[in-house]
């Protein structure tokens, strides 16, 4: 089968499993609120933190699952009235319950003994890290009331605004040579043997883009908006810091991360170059070849194929990975294939109280559909460690959220590339090199763009037209020499759901600081062997618990130090000295 079952969850929206969901949710909404009406005259507190985390855990495993199984339906079916009448109605019950959260903080924050009262109550002592992070956030809360708005406004706000973008793009259809296809459809032939059809193909996609780009744009600046507005009430100097703050990372770090990735793009720029030049363009790099393929891997992978290929490289790793990618395949937690009214891209949704993940891809068949598999599965392979913990443990942040599938990526594409040969190991190569630009390069200019948004947001709504223009100049920026200035793509803004967030600004630079993180930890697995499996494990485990800078101390990484970010990068410049050696002839 090539879709996903979602049965573990639910059966249906009428199936009795789900209606008890509902009702319990019901009636945690008013727990909590004679929880928060009891705070003021707790005179236990360790009495109250217990009740406050058991009602938290309970409220936890009751929306990961209702939640789950209405998002990851309508993540396959962007129209599905009877899915969207319940995301409805479960963001309400969420807005419901958000003066519980902040008025624990609030609460939190105002107890000057909780250091003391850790000590000396060992059952809080697994919460540590989480009740220290809760009262540091007290000083970013607004008033109850206004917390219990904004969550409400946010249904019809942000969060509307989210699946508008969701829903136009799922559903653009794109005349092609005869057929109407996807958005997904038309973008996966970016990879294309054909140089022919790939030209074509994007301008297809850009000629498609109008239909919904002002739509579209309302969304992003409605989000953007809405955004920069509360981060300013809550006290952020801006979103970023925002983001930075979520993120459980100090400023230093992300500082040195940008500066490194800044530093490093002309060893890029020879990549893209010298790719134009074997594709005979002149200059930069068309746009639209960024993903050509180069090299004779003439094989294409059906799904069993391409899992087979995954589960027997994650076994040179170890045998607990590739089990957890054969029970996925088996078990049916992947939904494969794009069709109408399914979203695009790949996600990974890590479900705690099944101890299961579900997977969404775009797969076409292409090596690069592979390696996406394998990054996904990595995700999963992160959720099965953090099962272990108490899922109010197991949350953890954007920075980290990529380290295992980034590293599962490099598992894949070391292994591949090793045992290749000639052409096949040119195309090997040059697939990680493309991969590396797109979370280096292109994460750059992804990050800039957000930044100039979120600026210029303050001033003025901003129309298609001025969005394209910052598109364009954040590309320029990042790419440089490499790519041709004349075919950049202006509405990559349109079909990147990770703008379009209230709740969860820049998820862009969590890309290149798990790339590089993983790519320093596999470096550090290649000199210490098996014996650094375990560390890499606890490593993960403990990702819903701890800071990334003490998460990386953990295994000898000291990410505030620019050094780290260049010894990474120079694993990847490592790769484009051998992808210019091996082309050297074919100039």
């Amino acid at each position: 089968m090539r879709t996903w079952n979602l049965e573990p969850l639910f059966s249906g929206y009428g199936s009795e499993e789900f209606k008890h969901a509902i009702a319990s949710i019901e009636q945690l909404v008013e727990e909590t609120e004679t929880f928060k009406q009891a705070l003021a005259d707790a005179k236990h507190p360790a009495d109250t933190i217990r009740e406050y985390l058991d009602i938290a855990r309970r409220r936890r495993e009751l929306f990961i699952r209702a939640y789950g199984f209405v998002n990851l339906t309508l993540a396959t079916d962007a129209e599905d009235e009877e899915s969207h009448k319940w995301m409805n109605r479960l963001q309400q019950l969420s807005s419901e319950m958000t003066t519980f959260d902040t008025a624990f903080k609030r609460w939190l924050g105002d107890l000057d003994d909780l250091d003391r009262l850790l000590e000396e109550e060992e059952v809080l002592q697994e919460f540590q890290e989480l009740l220290k992070r809760m009262q540091k956030d007290a000083a970013y809360l607004l008033s109850d009331r206004e917390e219990a708005l904004v969550a409400k406004l946010a249904q019809t706000g942000s969060s509307a605004w989210s699946r508008l973008q969701g829903l136009l793009t799922s559903t653009l259809e794109v005349p092609f040579e005869g057929e109407t296809l996807t958005l997904s459809e038309i973008r996966n032939k970016a990879h294309s043997k054909e140089a022919d059809t790939r030209k074509k193909a994007y301008e297809a996609e850009i000629d498609a883009y109008p239909k919904v780009e002002k739509s579209v744009a309302a969304a992003l600046n409605s989000i953007k908006g809405e955004v920069n507005e509360l981060t300013e009430l809550r006290g952020y100097e801006s979103p970023l810091q925002e983001a930075i703050h979520n993120s459980r990372m100090r400023q230093e770090t992300l500082d040195v991360l940008i500066e490194a990735m800044r530093e490093a793009r002309p060893m890029f720029w020879r990549y893209l170059k010298r790719k134009a030049e074997l594709l005979g363009h002149e200059g930069g790099l068309p746009w639209y070849d960024l993903f050509a393929p180069l090299g004779s891997a003439e094989r294409e992978f059906t799904v069993d194929e391409a899992m087979d290929y995954v589960v027997d490289n994650f076994a040179s790793f170890s045998e607990d990975l590739s089990a957890l990618a054969k029970r996925a395949h088996q078990e049916r937690w992947i939904d494969f294939t794009p069709r109408k009214g399914k979203r695009g891209g790949a996600f990974c949704f890590n479900i705690h109280p099944l101890g299961e993940s579900r997977i969404l891809t775009n797969f076409k068949g292409s090596f690069s559909d592979v390696i996406t598999l394998a990054h996904e599965l990595g995700h999963a392979y992160h959720g099965e460690q953090v099962f272990k913990e108490d899922i109010l443990n197991a949350s953890y942040t954007m920075p980290v959220a990529e380290t295992a599938s980034t590293f599962c990526e490099t598992i894949v594409k070391r292994a591949a590339i090793e045992e290749a040969e000639s052409e096949e190991k040119l195309f090997l190569l040059e697939q990680s090199l493309m991969g590396s630009t797109q979370v280096v390069v292109d994460i750059l200019s992804r990050f800039l763009f957000e930044k100039n948004v979120f600026e210029a947001r303050k001033e003025t709504p901003l129309s298609a037209e001025r969005l394209k223009t910052f598109m364009r100049e954040a590309q320029q920026e990042a790419y440089g020499e490499g790519v041709d200035a004349g075919t950049l793509h202006p509405y990559m803004w349109v079909n990147k759901p990770h703008y379009y967030s209230g709740g969860l600004s820049f998820y862009n630079f969590p890309y290149a600081f798990g790339l590089l993180f993983a790519k320093g930890i596999y470096a550090m697995y290649q000199k210490q062997g098996d014996a650094f499996i375990p560390e890499i494990r606890r490593l993960l485990q403990e990702t819903g618990k701890k800071d990334v800078e003490d998460l990386a101390a953990m295994v000898g990484a000291d990410v505030t130090d620019k050094r780290f970010w260049e010894d990474s990068l120079a694993v990847i410049k490592d790769e484009i000295d051998t992808f210019l050696e091996l082309t050297e002839a074919r100039r």
